[in-house]
């Protein structure tokens, strides 16, 4: 098959390569013409395990290549960003733009995969009626549907291959389309479905998180008002056979979990009140950090402070929605200097210790794997105030303290 993929981003080129490493054809388009030059040399600009050498070898195959315009195919494949709005309602215009732009290039035996996490009824309500502009009957001459990806960042090719699909079709040819589509390279189960089973399942899969997340979080919150180790609790109470309580932390980031919550509470805002309230919790923990970060330097006039890691989460370079980020913003704005380093992520200081020097308080944000080979003394002597805000549970205590860190832990008074 010829397989057109539409937007390159942390889903779409892996998703292209692995169906050029299965053997089709494969055109992927986006209007950054960065990504498609570096696509074109075999390179990638984007931080993902073994992503590299498959997009290079891929490339050199000719099996894989890139363009700034669609063309005809057999598949077209929509994996555009959905990020919410200030209004927390999601912005489809990528969406939008794809459909139209893939319309005149559909033929009659085409399938039209929507992978992009949407509100409920955008495949039958969006996408469906802008591609009916084909001329092509929906369903039987132009199958449409969608299947939404299930992978992290670090893992992403590895869990393309093994983890469950739906394939939620608009009719139940298309699913069966899309199913025999994916089945090329994905050796996990693939469930066939509707599209708006497809939509709600991927939204609800990060709304669950979400909603422990929160209350972890808030769990942490009560902690340091009674005397309580958050961690230790929830150590003690995971023992349970039934029962997970997810970590907290500094709040929620990326583009799935601190987002998809949104798309539910934007269709059915009188009856999601749950998954509302707990997005709000989250939301709130860089707030709720500003002020612990405040009360702990308290007298001390426009104080340092040195962020250890900026991504939403360890070991990937991804800073959509992260909620150290937002904290940093907060705590500028209340007049704090802010010294940020991260190892991953584009546009940081690197050095750790170069961001430590003359801070009068070290916050972890996130809890980098490298970062268990930092010198913690080291650390420590670079600061005017050997104060450490560690909101992972990341470092050990009795190590913090011998080399002369004033420790302090998100979720213990």
């Amino acid at each position: 098959m010829k397989i057109c993929v539409i937007g390159l981003g942390y889903i779409g080129l892996p998703t292209a390569s692995m169906f050029a490493k299965a053997g089709h054809d494969v055109v992927g388009v986006d209007k950054n013409e960065r990504i498609i030059s570096a696509l074109n040399r075999g390179e990638i600009i984007i931080e993902e395990k073994g992503l590299s050498e498959l997009v290079q070898s891929m490339t050199a195959a000719g099996r894989l290549r890139g363009s700034l315009m669609p063309e005809t195919a057999d598949v077209f494949i929509i994996a555009v960003p959905t990020p919410i709005t200030a209004e927390k309602k999601a912005e489809m215009r990528y969406v939008e733009s794809a459909a139209r732009e893939i319309t005149p290039f559909v033929r009659q035996g085409n399938t039209v995969i929507l992978e992009s996490t949407s509100p409920v009824g955008t495949v039958d309500q969006l996408l469906a009626p802008i591609l009916a502009a084909s001329g092509l009957a929906i369903g039987e001459e132009l199958y449409l549907g969608h299947s939404p990806e299930r992978v992290i960042p670090g893992q992403i090719l590895q869990e393309l291959i093994r983890n469950s699909r739906i394939a939620g079709g608009i009719n139940a040819a298309s699913a069966q389309k899309i199913a025999d589509i994916y089945r090329c390279f994905v050796e996990g189960e693939i469930y066939i479905s509707d599209s708006r089973t497809a939509e709600l399942c991927k939204l609800a899969e990060n709304t669950y998180r979400d909603i422990n997340i929160a209350y972890a979080n808030e769990l942490a919150m009560i902690c340091e008002q009674t005397g309580v180790n958050v961690w230790e609790a929830i150590s003690l109470c995971n023992k349970h056979p039934r029962v997970n309580i997810h970590q907290p932390g500094p709040g929620v980031g990326g583009h799935c979990i601190a987002v998809d919550p949104w798309f539910i509470v934007e269709k059915q805002p009188e009856r999601a009140q749950l998954i509302r309230q707990a997005r709000r919790i989250n939301d709130n923990m860089p707030h709720f950090m500003a002020q612990k970060i405040a009360a702990l330097t308290q007298g001390k006039d426009k104080a340092k402070i040195a962020v250890l890691g900026v991504t939403y989460k360890p070991d990937v370079d991804d800073t959509r929605e992260s909620p150290v980020l937002e904290l940093i913003e907060l705590l500028r704005g209340q007049g704090y200097r802010v010294a940020a380093a991260d190892p991953h992520a584009l546009g940081f200081e690197r050095d750790s210790y170069a961001a430590a020097k003359d801070a009068d308080l070290l916050l972890l944000g996130v809890h980098h794997r490298q970062y268990r080979e930092l010198d913690l003394a080291r650390l420590a002597q670079a600061m005017r105030q050997p104060l450490l805000l560690d909101t992972r549970n990341f470092f050990d205590r009795a190590a913090a303290e011998q080399a002369g860190f004033a420790y302090h832990l998100l979720g213990e008074k």
